[in-house]
């Protein structure tokens, strides 16, 4: 898949290492809100083996409360600017506000990861203009309400009805088909059994044709099956990250890169062999 300075070859895997300058996102809130701190972790994260670095300003999580367009742009802007300047990698902005979209990619993101994909006011316009990659995230109602009983027919075929509709607008608007990832939402408007049914057929999805990013780093559905608190999830991310994996995500995105980068790499040695196996 081609970005603004770099192409990137998903035929094995990547990590996109999380970056939230925000002050209440559920795992990270507070920890990356002044720039050095946020620098240090984008180094440390493109040390272990990150090929993406997501920024995001505004917290997501269930029950969280809006953030204003100026002010998510103060958090982000100065971040974007300086990873720019100072690493070379691939910048994705975590938004769905249009002139956060805009102001990003002008500032050195190559990337839209929007988990309303595109649908408030003026994003699709925005996507298309910008001409860069954007995944777009499956999410039942909105973050302050989403886990007050979510249900579907079958949450594998809604989701993926959901993505044909958007795909279509998206290639409508102008977005080449190719510049689409997609993301099934773990968490967003779904209960710990939804979860996981997605988890089981990712592969259902792959009928898309779009490369599939996949994010359930730390979140509640494992928390809830293991009862571990929010710092005791390593082991249910890796299984769930090596899961999606082997159903064909094409982009893990993860708070802890260097476990799951080597994870990966585990696996893609076992693959390795068992092509070479095959081939003989």
């Amino acid at each position: 898949m081609q970005f603004k300075h770099s192409e990137i070859d998903l035929a094995r895997p990547s990590v996109m290492g999380i970056v939230n300058v925000t002050p209440d996102s559920f795992s990270d809130g507070g920890r990356f809100v002044h720039l050095d701190a946020a620098l240090r972790q984008v180094e440390q994260m493109l040390k272990d083996g990150a090929t993406f670095i997501d920024v995001g300003g505004e917290s997501t999580r269930p029950g969280a409360q809006a953030v204003s367009t100026e002010e998510e742009l103060q958090r982000v802007i100065p971040l974007i600017e300086a990873i720019a300047q100072r690493f070379q990698t691939i910048i994705s902005i975590d938004t769905s506000k249009a002139k956060v979209m805009r102001e990003a990619c002008q500032a050195g993101a190559s990337f839209i990861n929007d988990v309303r994909a595109l649908q408030e006011e003026g994003a699709l316009q925005v996507a298309t203009e910008m001409a860069v990659p954007v995944c777009l995230m499956h999410m039942q109602g909105q973050p302050r309400s989403m886990q007050h009983a979510p249900a579907y027919v079958d949450v594998v075929n809604d989701v993926r009805e959901f993505f044909q509709k958007r795909i279509k607008a998206c290639v409508q608007s102008g977005i080449k088909e190719e510049n689409l990832i997609l993301d099934p939402g773990f968490g967003f408007g779904k209960t710990v059994a939804h979860n996981y049914q997605l988890l089981a057929r990712l592969a259902d999805l792959q009928s898309l044709g779009a490369p599939l990013l996949i994010g359930l780093s730390r979140k509640s559905m494992i928390g809830n099956l293991l009862q571990r608190d929010m710092h005791e999830r390593l082991a249910g991310s890796l299984a769930g990250a090596l899961i999606a994996a082997q159903q064909g995500a094409k982009i893990i995105r993860v708070h802890d890169v260097k476990e799951t980068v080597d994870a990966l790499r585990v696996l893609a040695e076992v693959e390795a062999y068992k092509e070479n196996n095959n081939e003989r």
